[in-house]
């Protein structure tokens, strides 16, 4: 060999000997496991491609701007109970209501969930029924933005908040957004119309703002006037996300947005107010639920037309890079842990760890009744060939998988267990969403969201088919092996 392959050579078997020592700190095994793997089969490559996206961490200012966050969180709510006064809860809720809380600083508090929007469209127009009554300020943050036909009545409503002297602000993703028809001059109309309008985690070299190109801010939240909210998991955008094979396909996104009122809506609001912040660096005032619950008892907030506090017990659980626990997986595995008879999953991406998977099958051991509900084909090939090589394990722990339909996409991301706990919001059941996206979700242990979903998931179940064990084991060996392969990528954090 010359004497540059013998470099070569003795680099790449530095890089590797410096990987075994470096790759495991601070990961969990599968994920330094499958790092090692890329970078050991694939000499440099495996090495750029960790450079790129093998740490999760964000820079120093953002990492500073949330714990400051929390920090402040944590001083201006010292003085509240973990639970609003006059609810009792079980040890075990409450238990999680403080592991919640220790992680994230935000209590739980008391709200009323209004209603839960399934229809796609319907969903926009209410979005945008309740900006037309703004009276102060309309915060607006949504993952996937696109001015479209059919989100045109959302931003015709910002237009006219605008033209009332209402501060409209809107956030949404730089790369999130990007791909989609319209996004080059999204900006220029958002400007035409007055609103301020800032991209979250920016990917911008040629300005010096860098970070791991797929860490994403996937939350989707709508505050108006401090009083009214929406969080949940759809986008700003048509269902079929414009995309050509989908329109052609008839392939639709099958969502659904919880609006809230009340003190919980402060909450949701601080959340976007960090986010903001984060951005624009500029502050924003926000109510801690004391005084909202105040404000809106006494009528001051809106005079006679302000909503109650409500009686439901709500908590909002924000996580992402910026928070080193990962609140949002210890949670879904509290909760499928917690569930003694009965354990819905609704997620379009169910790819867990293992603490995750082994919660969910020892569920269904336990004699729990565990249902997943999944799209039968997800809209990411990858994504689909890595969910479904958990199928087997779920199958054999007698977990019943329920299929969407092909061509529709079940986006919708909740969980319900027994009859006291409800988790719904932005967040997958997958590694991206417990550790890498921003993520917004909110923990109802009283009140009517329970219900509501699970008269929603009777819907879907009645729409989708059931996959079973002896349907399962006849797919072709090609079939199998893609899922195998895929699955390795799942542990890449």
């Amino acid at each position: 060999m010359s004497w540059w392959q013998w470099v070569l050579v003795l680099l790449d078997f530095t890089l590797k000997i410096v990987a075994l020592g470096y790759v495991p700190s601070q990961r969990r095994p599968t994920s330094a496991m499958a790092w090692l793997l890329a970078i050991f089969l694939l000499p440099f490559i495996g090495i750029v491609l960790f450079m790129l996206i093998g740490s999760p961490a964000i820079n120093r200012r953002r990492h500073r701007i949330q714990n400051t966050a929390n920090e402040q969180i944590r001083t201006v709510s010292h003085d509240e109970p973990d639970i609003p006064d006059g609810h009792a809860l079980s040890d075990e809720l409450v238990s999680m209501v403080r592991l919640n809380r220790h992680l994230t600083a935000m209590p739980a508090t008391s709200g009323t969930v209004v209603a839960v929007h399934a229809d796609y469209d319907a969903t926009i127009r209410r979005m945008a029924e309740v900006i037309d009554k703004a009276e102060k300020y309309v915060n607006c943050q949504i993952y996937i933005t696109s001015w479209d036909s059919t989100t045109d009545v959302l931003f015709r409503a910002l237009e006219r908040a605008v033209q009332r002297g209402v501060t409209v602000r809107y956030l949404f993703d730089h790369v999130g957004s990007w791909k989609y028809p319209g996004y080059m001059t999204l900006g220029k109309r958002l400007d035409a119309i007055g609103v301020q309008w800032m991209v979250t985690l920016p990917l911008q070299p040629w300005r010096w703002r860098f970070r791991r190109p797929d860490l994403r801010n996937h939350r989707k939240i709508l505050v108006v006037d401090g009083h009214t909210g929406f969080m949940g998991s759809q986008n700003m955008i048509d269902s079929s996300y414009l995309m050509k094979g989908n329109v052609r396909e008839g392939r639709h996104w099958i969502d659904l947005m919880v609006e809230l009122t009340g003190p919980v809506v402060s909450m949701l609001n601080s959340i976007f107010a960090v986010d903001w912040f984060t951005e624009s660096d500029e502050m924003i005032d926000v109510l801690t639920p004391t005084e909202a619950t105040r404000q809106l008892d006494a009528g001051e907030m809106f005079g006679d037309d302000s909503p109650t506090s409500g009686s439901d017990v709500l908590q909002l659980i924000p996580s992402g890079p910026g928070f080193t626990t990962a609140p949002n997986l210890r949670l879904f595995t509290s909760v499928a842990h917690h569930a003694k008879e009965r354990l819905i999953l609704v997620s379009p991406y169910f790819i867990p760890d293992e603490s995750l998977l082994d919660a969910v099958t020892t569920a269904s051991y336990r004699g729990v009744d565990v249902e997943l509900f999944v799209s039968e084909k997800a809209d990411q090939a990858l994504v689909d060939h890595a969910q479904s090589s958990y199928y087997a394990e779920l199958l054999h722990a007698g977990v019943r998988i329920h299929q969407y339909p092909y061509p529709a996409v079940l986006h919708s991301k909740y969980a319900v267990a027994d009859d006291d706990v409800v988790l719904v919001g932005s967040s997958n059941m997958d590694m991206r969403s417990f550790e890498l996206n921003y993520e917004v979700t909110l923990m109802s242990l009283e009140g009517s969201l329970l219900d509501r979903l699970v008269t929603l998931t009777d819907a879907y179940r009645e729409a989708s088919r059931e996959l079973t064990a002896e349907r399962w084991s006849r797919r072709n060996w090609w079939r199998r092996y893609t899922d195998n392969v895929a699955r390795l990528t799942s542990a890449l954090q």
